[in-house]
């Protein structure tokens, strides 16, 4: 039963996320812990695969919309897949309270930059590709590293660094999404290779990700607006950072 309930909720997630251009770790790693999983050998290495399958889905139906910049992205890609097992391989050192306080801090600080972007106007002018190669993938390696040490696909750091950059919010998102596929598998792939896996969870919500995000991905190409996805995004970050920081320190 206790399955069921929390495929449920991961439909709910992976819809949200997905309009977003995001995986969704960052509240599927929480709602796991909430349910009793254990937060390093199971929520965590879960996330990560829900994270590449919302994306995944959603990236899919974004490439056939023309969405997704795949040239500007792969930078980003194959730094973040460099970084995800490395982060991934420093769990085993990192006391699971400190990965919740550092997964906290992070959300906190992405969802406070999103909701101070959502009020100015779109980028009209991109970066020349070489110098945002340059920032973007080192930045990028240090996203992926993050990424695979609290079990997330980086996705609420690629935004605000594409935005940065000059990609307008909804070409992003929708890139955003392809990138994270690449760093949530490859950190997933990193903690399976520990031997963290609950293969009986990861069954049970796999189809709730790929229902929920493909559903996210058209009601945001049709009807979401730039500054809708930037609040809804800020709000929700800070929302379960709280909650989970609450928890540790409470």
């Amino acid at each position: 039963m206790i399955y069921l309930v929390v495929s449920l909720i991961i439909l709910l997630a992976a819809f949200v996320f997905s309009m977003l251009g995001l995986g969704g770790a960052l509240l599927y790693i929480p709602i796991f812990k909430w349910f009793g999983f254990d937060f390093k050998s199971v929520a965590i290495p879960t996330g990560l695969f829900l994270n590449g399958v919302t994306a995944l889905s959603a990236a899919l139906y974004y490439l056939r919309a023309g969405m997704v910049d795949v040239r500007g992205s792969l930078p980003m890609v194959l730094a973040s897949f460099l970084g995800a097992p490395v982060g991934a391989y420093f769990t085993r050192f990192v006391p699971t309270d400190t990965l919740v306080l550092l997964f906290s801090f992070a959300m906190v600080v992405a969802g406070i930059r999103m909701l101070f972007a959502s009020g100015q106007a779109e980028p009209t002018e991109l970066m020349p590709f070489a110098k945002r190669a340059l920032i973007t993938g080192v930045a990028s390696f240090f996203i992926g590293f993050i990424a695979g040490l609290l079990g997330i696909g980086g996705g609420f750091l690629f935004v605000p660094l594409m935005i940065a950059v000059g990609y307008p919010t909804k070409k992003a998102a929708a890139t955003c999404s392809f990138i994270v596929v690449f760093s949530s598998f490859s950190g997933f792939l990193a903690h399976v290779a520990e031997g963290h896996f609950d293969p009986k969870l990861l069954v049970a919500t796999t189809l709730a990700v790929i229902v929920g995000s493909q559903l996210g991905a058209r009601v945001m190409r049709g009807k979401m607006k730039p500054k809708w996805i930037k609040r809804l995004f800020g709000v929700l970050l800070i929302a379960v950072a709280i909650k989970l920081a609450w928890r540790v320190l409470g």
